[in-house]
């Protein structure tokens, strides 16, 4: 019975943090990596062992990073200001508030304000909205991907 509420606080851990990938409000990787240490712990490490711990961790961490880094990357490649990644920033602080559609494109709001406060051009500051818009997207999509990576690796281990 107590193994069985171990297994579902896994498993819930795991859903939520799949959920958090795409929502900023939670540390999505961070709760899948927490549930399946969890699981792995449940099974005293037997069948998902140190090596597997070890990779989703690191992949954890390269989800981590990524999600960081990537909105930055579309920033700095359109040849953004600091305002403009101050506003991504901002934007998405602010998104996480108005919901779905906030989260989305509240940093593409933030960054072509930021950027149209910083040199007063209409045009270069959509190209930078948009491009850290695309980052920040492929940042998510990444980290989506990674995280049902760092499910599947437990899958693989807990069942083989």
């Amino acid at each position: 019975m107590v193994d069985s509420l171990w297994w579902l606080l896994s498993i819930a851990l795991i859903a939520l943090g799949i959920a958090g990938t795409v929502l900023p409000a939670l540390p999505g990787t961070l709760f899948v990596l927490m549930g399946i240490v969890l699981g792995a712990w449940i099974d005293d490490f037997t069948r998902v062992g140190g090596w597997a711990v070890a990779a989703v961790s690191v992949l954890a961490v390269l989800a981590w990073a990524l999600d960081y880094v990537a909105g930055l990357l579309g920033a700095r490649r359109a040849g953004a200001s600091r305002q403009a990644v101050i506003g991504a920033a901002v934007g998405t602080v602010a998104g996480i508030f108005m919901g779905l559609v906030g989260v989305f494109f509240m940093p593409l709001v933030g960054a072509a304000i930021g950027e149209f406060v910083a040199r007063r051009d209409q045009v270069r500051a959509m190209k930078v909205g948009v491009a850290t818009w695309v980052g920040i997207m492929l940042g998510m999509l990444a980290k989506v991907v990674l995280a049902f990576v760092m499910v599947g690796i437990f899958a693989v281990a807990l069942l083989v």
